[in-house]
């Protein structure tokens, strides 16, 4: 089980491995929230505690593999649950390739959760149109709980951000967003979700993301 760390919490003393929730000082890393300490060699972060992705079947995620095995990839879904993409649901995986030449660690997809057992351990496929390896594009986070406000009622936020900029985008319930396009539109649309995220509780945000995007978009010279 990942232990539970406290903000302020010692958690490492390379400052070249900190990731997401920590900060560095004096040359060490931090908690900078309440959450689970997830550590390897290479990264140290913190998956909150608060708004923490439960995985639930049928969920579009979007994973980076941790680990590569003769059956399948290790997943991290940013959950306190691991996740695990077989060789059988992943349809780039053919019988004449190892799966390192599939898909190596750091890599990241797009799948969807298959079965969820009594201990939790999560199975993901890739078997669906939505789902693919990541070859370009950026990812964004987000708190997993604002992913709603970002999807909008029958997808309308989303549709809204895809219509006016004109980009790829595909939104995981695990907080975890792939948008993809024209670079200066896709640094708009990723504002624009840390707006929506910032002001989810809000009303009327839908006119004011739609004025924001207009207004970024004339400040960076975009038609």
């Amino acid at each position: 089980m990942r232990p539970i760390v406290l903000p302020g919490d010692l958690v490492a003393t390379n400052p070249k491995v900190a990731g997401f929730g920590t900060y560095v000082e004096n040359g060490k890393v931090y908690s900078k929230i309440l959450g689970l300490l997830d550590k390897t060699e290479t990264s140290v972060r913190i998956i909150p505690l608060k708004g923490r992705y439960i995985p639930s079947v049928g969920d579009v995620v979007i994973g980076i593999v941790r680990e590569v095995s003769a059956n399948g990839w290790n997943v991290d879904i940013y959950s306190p649950y691991q996740a695990f993409l077989p060789l059988s649901e992943n349809p780039e995986f053919k019988p004449n390739k190892k799966p390192n030449e599939v898909l190596s660690i750091g890599d990241a997809i797009i799948a969807k959760v298959l079965n969820i057992d009594p201990k939790m351990k999560v199975t993901l496929t890739m078997k669906d149109k939505v789902c693919r390896s990541i070859r370009f594009g950026r990812i964004v986070f987000i708190n997993p709980a604002r992913v709603p406000r970002v999807i909008g009622k029958k997808g309308s936020m989303v549709k809204l951000l895809k219509s006016e900029l004109g980009i790829q985008i595909i939104v995981g319930q695990n907080g975890l967003i792939w948008i993809s396009g024209d670079r200066k539109k896709v640094s708009i649309g990723e504002e624009a979700i840390y707006v929506i995220e910032e002001e989810a509780h809000t009303d009327g945000l839908t006119d004011r993301i739609t004025e924001f995007i207009k207004r970024r978009k004339s400040d960076v010279g975009i038609e």
